[in-house]
């Protein structure tokens, strides 16, 4: 039985529309390398099913009674998966100039990595530098607590988890690579177990990255790979997504770090939403705007509880 060259696994939830271009640009951007197709719906409530069954009869479709979250979904994903390499892929993304077939091929030129990733763009072609980002430490978190970190971005020394004002235009090993596009050899994916199902949604990948970085595999970034990603089309209220996120982060912290680090991270994670609370409320006095932002994050500290 002859394998694909990669197993590309799409978790859609609540996305129709946003899926079912993306899947339609896998189709029409892939033509070099032999794929599988794996799309889980994670429970969806908008005719996502019916919709993916109805255009693309041909791929594996994957219908979950329950959410199981980003990490739950793609584990049960991934089990099917039988190509050298798994990618994970967001459903609000789109493929541009053979992206697959790019990072595939600099996937066998460069076998000592393990994990790669690429350069994403939002709608409009600027650039969106969520594609990886540096790994978690107690001093990335106090330049965020302090404000540091915004205050400073383009610098690599006071913004270390956003790599400074680095363009992501050449190829460079980074700490961590995000789940919207990141290649891995299968076998390492299987020697690790997937991600860490304590994750429900955020932190999974980065935990994963993590632990694969310690057993001597690499995360490089291959800038000709090229998607857009739009960024928070499952997760509509900024809030809420906020203390996912924080959440995500303690748990990242109590794994990685020790007890009194990972406590001082997560008070981080609260003085990182006051500041931007009191700085966007100063500068909400101005613009209204502005306010709404500031009493979202207020929301984000107000809720310290359920992060930190």
């Amino acid at each position: 039985m002859n394998h694909p060259d990669v197993s590309i696994i799409i978790v859609s939830y609540n996305t129709q529309q946003e899926t079912l271009d993306c899947i339609e640009s896998v189709y029409d951007q892939t033509k070099d390398v032999t794929f599988e197709l794996i799309v889980v719906d994670n429970a969806s409530q908008d005719g996502s099913v019916e919709a993916i069954e109805a255009k693309f009869p041909d791929l594996v479709l994957i219908k979950s009674k329950d959410n199981l979250g980003f990490a739950g979904a793609n584990n049960l994903a991934a089990e099917k998966a039988t190509g050298e390499y798994i990618l994970l892929l967001n459903p609000d993304t789109v493929i541009l100039d053979q992206a697959i077939d790019r990072i595939v091929q600099f996937a066998r030129e460069n076998p000592e990595a393990g994990l790669y990733g690429g350069r994403t763009f939002f709608e409009d072609m600027t650039l969106n530098a969520n594609s990886c980002h540096g790994a978690p430490t107690p001093w990335s978190l106090l330049c965020m607590g302090i404000g540091f970190s915004t205050l400073f971005r383009g610098s690599r020394f006071f913004n270390p988890e956003g790599l400074g004002a680095w363009k992501r235009d050449d190829v460079r090993e980074v700490d961590c690579i995000t789940g919207c596009f990141l290649l891995i050899e299968t076998s390492i994916w299987k020697e690790l177990g997937g991600f860490d199902l304590d994750y429900f949604m955020y932190g999974e990948d980065t935990d994963l990255c993590l632990r694969a970085r310690k057993r001597g595999s690499k995360c490089l970034i291959y800038p000709e790979a090229r998607l857009i990603h739009y960024g928070g089309r499952s997760e509509r209220i900024r809030g809420d997504k906020m203390v996912r996120l924080f959440r995500a982060k303690r748990q990242l912290f109590e794994k990685h770090w020790s007890p009194s680090m990972a406590r001082f991270g997560s008070t981080m994670l609260a003085s990182w939403a006051l500041t931007r609370y009191g700085v966007l409320r100063l500068i909400g006095m101005a613009s209204p705007r502005h306010r709404e932002r500031a009493s979202e994050w207020y929301s984000v500290f107000h809720r310290r509880c359920e992060y930190s």
